[in-house]
Parts: structure tokens; sequence; C-alpha cells
């Protein structure tokens, strides 16, 4: 059985759908099934480097990359398919060619948030990738998607004329050596701070982190810093980067928020190991590996009730009511004063983590890929 799986989108993804791509490519090679061939459209690490499309760009650039991307997905791709006569085509970010191939394709459908959340995006951009999308749901296609969430919000949208199954992803392997130096460089201490890594989109919520945090210090002042890691939102309308940086100065707490940008693996690695907890206090998730990456390093996870990380964390997280800014604030200091809940989540997050091997995300995908063609 040959499987091309398609990596082009590897030289613009972030966050999510990178690690996604990425761990499902090291597993397809470190556990392989000796009934399955697997092709890969890119060498994964080195189109993940590729940074031509990446940063801010002008309009002719992004015009640039759409064009590279189309061209990618309607051309070149439908030119391996006849090249490698593959019997499954992968394409694990959202968008299958709108060609007629003669092959299964596997399409992976993260969310819902095109549909579900359209004031996030450009009109025109949005009705534009929509349209290739529904153009690539066609002949033997079945849906991948993320969560049982996801599945019921992409039936809900897309209606069930394709077959969609669940498949758990695996948490992004930090092999690189922990920077032991950077808490200290950042003024941290060991388990002197909440942590929350991820862009600063709007749907991420973090603004009412800040607020949280703030209210928590009024009860424990100068007990704990809070640490923002990452970059900007996707685009301007979703970015709440500013409006962090504002709030962080109107509330004076320059000195106890953290917003070191992005950061290398041995430099998040040192954060999580370091952490007194994990914040996720998102508003709308297909997944949310955090939590999972959280919990692997031994952090207990406070997080909001949004279906897919009730459904990630298993029970093992510590939930507040979603856009509750004093429940929040309740759980923090819960967090801080209870060791005996704090023990539980621990031992807890680590038992769930176990639940989202590497080997468990491939082996959901040799059954996919060997399951009889309906």
């Amino acid at each position: 059985m040959k499987v091309l799986l398609d990596l082009q989108h590897l030289n613009v993804a972030t966050t999510g759908i990178k690690t996604y791509m990425l761990e499902l490519a090291k597993a397809a090679r470190k556990y392989s099934h000796p009934e399955i061939e697997w092709i890969f459209t890119h060498e994964p690490e080195i189109q993940a480097a590729d940074r031509s499309f990446l940063g801010p760009k002008s309009k002719i650039q992004r015009l640039n990359y759409h064009l590279d991307y189309f061209r990618w997905k309607e051309f070149q791709l439908p030119d391996l398919v006849k090249k490698y006569k593959p019997d499954v085509l992968i394409c694990p970010d959202f968008v299958s060619p709108a060609a007629s191939l003669p092959c299964r394709r596997l399409t992976v459908i993260h969310d819902a948030f095109f549909w579900q959340m359209p004031e996030n995006y450009p009109r025109w951009w949005r009705k534009y990738f929509l349209n290739l999308i529904k153009k690539g749901l066609k002949e033997d296609t079945e849906i991948i998607t993320t969560t049982e969430y996801s599945k019921s919000s992409l039936v809900e949208h897309l209606g069930d004329a394709w077959p969609i199954s669940v498949v758990y992803q695996a948490p992004k392997g930090l092999k690189s050596a922990s920077d032991t130096q950077f808490l200290s460089r950042c003024g941290l201490n060991s388990h002197g701070y909440f942590l929350h890594i991820g862009t600063f989109d709007r749907r991420k919520n973090l603004p009412l982190l800040v607020d949280a945090f703030a209210a928590y210090l009024n009860q424990n002042p100068g007990c704990k810093k809070l640490v923002l890691a990452g970059g900007p939102g996707q685009s301007k309308r979703m970015n709440d980067f500013p409006v962090v940086e504002k709030l962080v100065s109107d509330l004076g707490l320059q000195d106890q928020v953290l917003l070191p940008g992005y950061l290398s693996d041995g430099e998040i690695k040192a954060l999580y190991e370091g952490a007194f907890g994990y914040v996720f206090p998102s508003q709308n998730e297909g997944f949310g590996i955090p939590i999972l990456e959280a919990m692997g390093f031994g952090v207990p996870v406070i997080h909001s009730d949004q279906q897919a990380l009730l459904e990630v964390a298993g029970g093992a997280g510590l939930a507040f009511q979603t856009g509750d800014r004093d429940d929040l604030t309740e759980k923090m200091i819960l967090l801080d004063r209870e060791k005996v809940l704090r023990s539980r989540l621990i031992s807890q997050g680590k038992e769930r983590f176990k639940d989202f091997s590497a080997e468990k995300f491939i082996e959901a995908f040799h059954r996919l890929i060997l399951k009889p063609s309906l």
C-alpha cells in the first residue's frame, strides 16, 4: 500500500498544524508498517526550515504565496500522484486537489474555525479558502479531525456526506537539551510562574488571563509571575498582542508579566520544567496541544471548559468557566493554596499524557489507510 504525504504547507505552518505534520512524518518513519510504503512530497525538517514566505510580507509577497500554494495543490501535487501512483493521498492541511485523482484521499480538517468565527478572517480570503476546501472533498475522500468536538462542529457545517474519523495527535517531541540558564536570564525562579505558550490569536483569550492574574496578585502580592511566550496572532485582525501589551502597561505589571516572544525548543523546555502551573484560557480550540505538553512535564493545567479542552484533558486538568475572569482567578488561587490538589493534578496529568503517544497517533492512521475502500 503506497501512501503519499503532502508536506508542502510546512513552509508556512505554525503552532498546531506544524506540530501535527512534523509528528506525523516522524511517527511514520519510526513506527513502520510492513504493508505501508510512505512517500513524502518534501523532506519534513528541510521544508519546515524554509522561511521564504514567513514573517511580515507585502501584498505582492502574500499574493505570490497564495499563487504558489494554488499551483502546488492543483498542478504539482496531482502530477506527483501520477508519478508515484499512491493508493492513498494524505493532505494534513485542510485542502486536497480539486482535480480527479485515481486514489483514496485522507484530508485532515483540524477544526471548524473558518465557519465558527468568520469575523476573525478577511472576507475574501475566507471565501477563497473555504472554496478550496470544498472543491477538494470529492471522490473517495475521508475527513480526519482532531477531537470529537471538532467532528461534531464539522458535521454541523459540512453535513455528513463524507465520513469523518477522529485521530488524536501526538504532542511535539522536545528533544533539544533544556536551556538551563534561560530562567535566570529572565529573572524567573523554578515553580515561581504561571505559563502560557502559543500565539496571541484573539480566540486564546490572553487579555482575560492577564486580568485574572492581576486579580490573583491582589490576594497574593508578589507571589508569582506570568509568562506568555509566543508571537503575534496570525493576522492583524486576529492579533491580540498589542492589546496584551497595553493591558500589562495599564495594570502596572511590566515586572510581573513576561512576553519573551518566540523561543527555541531548549528555552520552551526550560519554561515547562520550571512552571508552577500552565493556564489555557482559550475560547475555542480544535485540540489543545499545550495541555498535553504541560502534563508530560508534570505541570498542573488550568483550562477553560471549552469542549475540545475538556475532551483532551480528560478530567486531569482544573477547568474554569470559559470567559469568566473571576472563576479563572479562583482556580489560580486554588492551585496555589491546595497542595494536595496540585499533586493530584500532576499525577493524573502524567497518566493522561500517555494516551497521546506518537505510536498511537500513527497506529490510528495505519488503521484508516488499510481500511477497505467504501
